[in-house]
């Protein structure tokens, strides 16, 4: 530790967030603007950061200015510094105020249909003051958005594991094979998977939930399906299977027009897939988040 810090000099906050505006900018005269303090007033704040560190932190070429080895080794601890503090008020504003504030939630396409909007709806009956911030999205995604703290808490389908996320069980859907009503199948109620190993098939694109537990169903019934589409809505998807265009496994929605498809059971092998709540293990959750992710779990019980 230098001289100067050791007879009591302390960096102030104020130098801490200058030096962070003027990193980003790497320009003292749009730096100061954007703090709205003179140009002097911010270069004799970063000089006497500089002293107080006893390194200088940026390259100095006339007018221009640039971060140096140091100046990004110490805006890395300031980047995280600042969003501790940030957590940290947060954390003080949702103390204050537990039954308000935001709920961040990603969920999958197909559970957009009915499920979480009557989950969101029943909610917010109870708590009328709370917000939700909705995001739709691949199962791929959900679970990368819920790694880099895009959102807080998540509903995805048990197909993949990822390190750090926390899931909890909700409820299992059952898969149908969905055909044509025209198709040579639709007069079958249930059916082996194996004997649609020829059948073109209409799938969703990989990323998604569905795609991968379609692969490991027809993995385990040693096939592999013979993919003519991928797509990303299952209104799509039973819209061109209605069309004679192929075949598809999905859960019982009421988004299926029943005159045009036809559901068919499937009994070898088990065709099914585990809905969850999932959030980041370790990362700060908000009261109305924690009271969310304790209402659906009390409210959707797994068979």
């Amino acid at each position: 530790m230098n001289k100067a810090v050791n007879e009591g000099e302390r960096m102030e906050w104020h130098q801490i967030q200058y030096f962070q505006v003027v990193a980003s900018t790497q320009h003292f005269t749009r730096a100061a603007e954007l703090l709205s303090v003179s140009q002097p007033a911010l270069s004799r704040s970063i000089a006497k950061l500089e002293e107080e560190l006893g390194v200088k932190l940026f390259d100095r070429k006339g007018r221009n200015i640039s971060l140096n080895q140091y100046g990004k080794m110490f805006l890395e601890r300031v980047e995280r510094s600042i969003k501790e503090i940030e957590m940290g008020v947060q954390e003080i504003q949702d103390s204050i105020h537990p039954d308000r504030g935001t709920i961040s939630l990603s969920f999958l396409h197909s559970l957009g249909v009915s499920f979480v909007p009557k989950l969101v709806s029943s909610f917010q009956g109870e708590y009328p003051s709370v917000k939700f911030r909705l995001n739709q999205a691949s199962s791929q995604h959900v679970l990368e958005q819920l790694d880099a703290g895009e959102t807080e808490v998540a509903l995805v389908s048990f197909d993949q594991d990822q390190a750090g996320i926390i899931r909890q069980p909700l409820l299992r859907e059952e898969l149908y094979l969905i055909v044509s009503i025209h198709h040579p199948l639709a007069k079958l109620d249930e059916i082996d998977l194996q004997l649609i190993k020829d059948e073109p098939f209409i799938a969703f694109k990989n990323g998604y939930g569905l795609r991968t537990i379609t692969d490991q169903l027809c993995k385990e019934a040693e096939f592999i399906p013979q993919v003519v589409f991928e797509g990303d809505e299952i209104g799509t998807v039973a819209g061109l299977v209605a069309a004679k265009l192929g075949v598809s496994l999905v859960p019982d929605l009421t988004i299926l027009d029943k005159s045009k498809v036809k559901l068919i059971r499937i009994i070898h092998p088990i065709c099914e897939r585990t809905i969850g709540i999932a959030w980041k293990e370790g990362r700060y959750i908000s009261p109305v988040t924690k009271r969310f992710i304790e209402y659906v779990k009390n409210k959707v019980k797994m068979d």
